[in-house]
């Protein structure tokens, strides 16, 4: 088989401009994001997905480092494989978190966030009905997020409160 001429060649593909978008989601556990990320048709990179593929677990504190570090490969990989929009299926509400994904010096990407702010409690009824050991996660999330301030160089796509676009309208 003969391949035509690609515009972009993988294991060459250097981007070198911010044209590239990484949206990171930012929502309590149960929120919503993964909904609103795989309604997107963009490459989804999800922890959670990755974790249970390493050890068939939701959670297994021993290789945390290991998921997160997959997790920015894949970002990256994802824009060296020529994608222009990625999506990072996280909460992301911790500067921390947030700050790990920033881009590197040769491939580039700007970061923007789709809030999924959906109330607590409405969080918390719906683990209770799947995953019940998320209940004090989500409370812990609750309380210790931190708002992303403007020096982190982040925009903001979207809100979206239970359910209800706010912004864009």
């Amino acid at each position: 088989m003969i391949l035509a001429d690609r515009d972009c060649d993988a294991g060459m593909y250097e981007p070198k401009s911010k044209d590239n978008k990484l949206i990171m989601m930012v929502g309590l556990p149960r929120s919503g994001k993964s909904t609103w990320a795989l309604a997107q048709g963009y490459p989804v990179v999800c922890p959670d997905a990755i974790r249970l593929a390493k050890t068939g677990r939701r959670w297994w504190g021993p290789i945390e480092h290991e998921i997160w570090a997959t997790a920015r490969t894949m970002v990256r990989a994802l824009f060296l494989a020529g994608h222009k929009t990625v999506i990072l299926d996280a909460t992301s509400l911790k500067r921390k978190n947030r700050d790990d994904f920033k881009c590197s010096q040769d491939v580039l990407w700007d970061r923007y966030v789709q809030i999924i702010d959906t109330d607590v409690e409405i969080c918390k009824d719906r683990a209770e009905k799947t995953y019940p050991e998320l209940i004090p996660i989500i409370d812990w999330f609750a309380n210790n997020r931190e708002i992303i301030e403007p020096d982190e160089d982040i925009k903001v796509l979207g809100l979206i409160k239970n359910g209800e676009t706010i912004f864009p309208r």
